[in-house]
């Protein structure tokens, strides 16, 4: 209850200052973002709880989103990708796996700005970051890591899932996307798999596209290995 309290008093006595167009680039101290929570449900068949959220599951839900972002950002994830191909009879899968995580209740998640508009939840947030974590940015920062805008997309109208595992799914197509972008634009052949290291680099923004879910994301990334075709 505490708790809750002093997030109503942060709702109450800060006011909305950071605009959407800010990137985390600008800080190597604190990171920033947006989340934004539907209080009612907009897709479906994919409920798993009483609608619409509470005031508590409003906040933990927009924390816990904002942990998972973070923590793409800071620790970001490894992927290897099977590209695929129809005609000789190779599916297509891509694996992202984490290199850490933020967990509930880190003392540098801040909440730092609440609204309610249109029956959504919007939750400004900061990370401030240790210096173990100041030095795993500044890697993703580097010149030799690449910069890629995709859309991913996935919760199908009247599917199940719980909130979280559609916003990783989802986050997860946009990644593969990107990097099968990536490599449109280098590779004048079509490999037959590739591995390499990926990252947020901004909070990702969440719609509803053609009765699914599409999240627009900005990724950091660097290829470790490109297998072609020939080598099998």
């Amino acid at each position: 209850m505490i708790r809750i309290f002093l997030f109503s008093l942060i709702i109450l006595v800060i006011p909305p200052v950071f605009s959407q167009d800010f990137y985390p680039d600008h800080d190597a101290e604190i990171l920033r973002g947006e989340v934004r929570i539907d209080m009612e449900p907009i897709y479906g068949l994919a409920v798993e709880e009483k609608y619409p959220l509470d005031t508590e599951a409003l906040h933990r839900r927009a924390l816990e989103e904002a942990a998972m972002f973070y923590s793409a950002m800071i620790y970001g994830w490894s992927f290897h990708y099977d590209i695929g191909e129809r005609a000789r009879g190779i599916a297509e899968e891509f694996e992202l796996t984490p290199l850490g995580s933020i967990p509930w209740g880190d003392p540098g998640l801040f909440a730092t700005d609440a609204q309610l508009r249109d029956m959504r939840f919007h939750l400004w947030t900061d990370y401030r970051l240790t210096d173990a974590q100041k030095r795993r940015t500044a890697i993703w920062r580097s010149d030799t890591v690449r910069n890629l805008q995709a859309v991913g997309h996935g919760g199908p109208l009247g599917g199940n899932g719980d909130w979280m595992s559609i916003r990783q799914d989802v986050l997860k197509d946009a990644a593969r996307t990107a990097v099968r972008a990536m490599l449109r634009q280098d590779e004048r052949n079509r490999p037959r798999e590739v591995s390499g290291f990926i990252c947020l680099a901004a909070f990702p923004q969440y719609r509803m596209e053609g009765g699914q879910w599409a999240a627009s994301a900005r990724f950091r990334f660097q290829v470790t290995e490109i297998v072609p075709f020939a080598a099998y």
